[in-house]
């Protein structure tokens, strides 16, 4: 980091509450949802092998200490500390299909941004300005 601080990660795990920012992240409502949702079973089953690992390095500091000491051996678990999370949105279509892209729902007279995967400073003026280009060309089509 730019205070000569190091941050490793991140991990990912699976949110059960939309707006999920604090360390206790849990909505019925939006769990329900996604467990009556056929798309959420069928990326689980995909990558489960995957997700379990993310659980056990959520849980075990030490599992986790392995994977950050392969590209920082010097780091110790004591240096390991917590760290404000994250909430990444992943679109996921009803078979499954992970929407790594910007998903965009038109109509003749409205514009809709339905995926923003990690926008950030890197992407977050291009997208703005793909987005006005393409109103631009929905009001001049119209």
């Amino acid at each position: 980091m730019i205070d000569g601080s190091v941050t490793v990660g991140p991990s990912a795990l699976q949110g059960w509450k939309r707006e999920g920012y604090g360390r206790c992240n849990f909505n019925l409502r939006d769990t329900w949802e996604l467990l009556t949702y056929t798309g959420f079973w069928r990326v689980t089953w995909r990558f489960l092998g995957t997700g379990l690992a993310e659980v056990k390095n959520a849980v075990r500091k030490s599992a986790y200490l392995k994977l950050v000491q392969k590209y920082c051996p010097a780091i110790t678990l004591d240096d390991l500390q917590s760290h404000p999370v994250g909430v990444r949105a992943m679109a996921v279509r009803r078979d499954g299909t992970l929407i790594h892209d910007f998903l965009f729902a038109e109509t003749r007279r409205s514009l809709h941004v339905c995926n923003a995967p990690s926008p950030a400073a890197t992407s977050a003026i291009p997208i703005g300005n793909h987005i006005c280009d393409k109103l631009e060309e929905k009001i001049a089509n119209a």
